[in-house]
């Protein structure tokens, strides 16, 4: 199913740091390695605060890595200069959680859908609105739109808008940060459906960051799950519910609701609050909230491995029962 000569995007060893107070150190990432395939999505999901955003924006050029490379087909992308950093940003663009917050709420929608168009050249002022209303129609929202406010329109709208922005300029890569978690449920559906019919169409690799694992399983064909800033296990989308084997990404798929569950189905919450980014324990991570947990948890950080095709995990629990 993946390709090693698919691969798009790919994160070596990739580690940030933020210096704090009292001269402790954040450590948001450590050691992430992931690949982004041709036509595929990679799905991160995690809980607040675990990292995900931060690797999404290094992977964008907004931040760069304390240690390790991101290699967009095999050129690293810490070495480009600056003018080689803005002409890449036509092959990777985002969609951020609040695309009111990411509009300038003065710039009607026709020069919001065009101005990256024309940042780089490519339009010319006179097609302007003809462009604007394609890219519209793209998304499945009417062409009149072109001369509303951001501020006219309701969530699930901008969010349309953010999206068909981001794939004017036709980039291989489209990062999604949590694009959905601000909508309503049946506008969620409804957003992933084009983003899933908008990555048919036109061979787009998607990165999606999400902390709802029901929402995506559903449609991406790899999974990532973060704790803590350490990848903890990768997944193939479509085995997350039959083959999640990590006792974090178990806890997540337990403490699931669903209308369609047995009644008498408990939901299961995660025991404990998970440490503080600036006092994650030695060993692994999980370890205080983890039934398994045993000596050498707390004395050795488990590192990612193998088990199945596409499938990797990082639990000595795991390993012992493979065994």
């Amino acid at each position: 199913m993946f390709k090693e000569s698919d691969i798009v995007l790919s994160a070596k060893h990739i580690v940030k740091q933020f210096p704090a107070s009292h001269g402790r150190t954040l450590t948001a990432c450590n050691d992430i390695n992931l690949n982004v395939y041709k036509g595929k999505t990679l799905g991160i999901v995690g809980e607040s605060g675990c990292g995900k955003s931060t690797f999404v924006r290094m992977v964008i050029s907004l931040d760069k890595p304390t240690s390790g490379e991101i290699l967009y087909h095999g050129k690293n992308l810490a070495d480009l200069s600056k003018k080689e950093t803005w002409l890449n940003r036509q092959n990777m663009q985002m969609v951020f959680q609040d695309p009111l917050a990411s509009f300038d709420p003065k710039m009607k929608i026709v020069d919001i859908l065009t101005e990256p168009l024309i940042n780089f050249g490519k339009l010319k002022k006179s097609e302007k609105e003809a462009k604007a209303r394609e890219l519209l129609e793209m998304v499945e929202l009417p062409g009149d739109f072109v001369d509303r406010y951001p501020h006219n329109m309701s969530g699930g709208q901008r969010q349309r808008i953010s999206i068909a922005r981001a794939l004017s300029l036709e980039p291989e890569i489209l990062v999604c940060d949590e694009a959905t978690s601000a909508l309503d449920v049946s506008v969620q559906e409804s957003v992933i459906e084009l983003l899933v019919r908008l990555q048919k169409e036109k061979n787009i690799s998607m990165l999606f960051i999400c902390h709802d694992l029901a929402l995506i399983r559903s449609f991406a064909h790899q999974i990532a799950v973060m704790y803590l800033g350490n990848i903890v296990e990768v997944i193939p989308g479509e085995d997350v519910t039959e083959h999640a084997v990590h006792p974090y990404t178990q806890a997540l798929l337990g403490a699931q609701f669903s209308i369609h569950m047995d009644p008498n189905q408990k939901i299961q919450s995660i025991e404990s609050e998970a440490p503080s980014p600036l006092d994650v324990p030695k060993g692994c991570p999980f370890q205080n909230r983890c039934e398994h947990c045993t000596d050498r948890c707390k004395a050795e950080m488990p590192k990612l491995k193998e088990i199945a095709p596409g499938h990797a995990v990082a639990c000595f629990y795991v390993e012992e029962q493979k065994i």
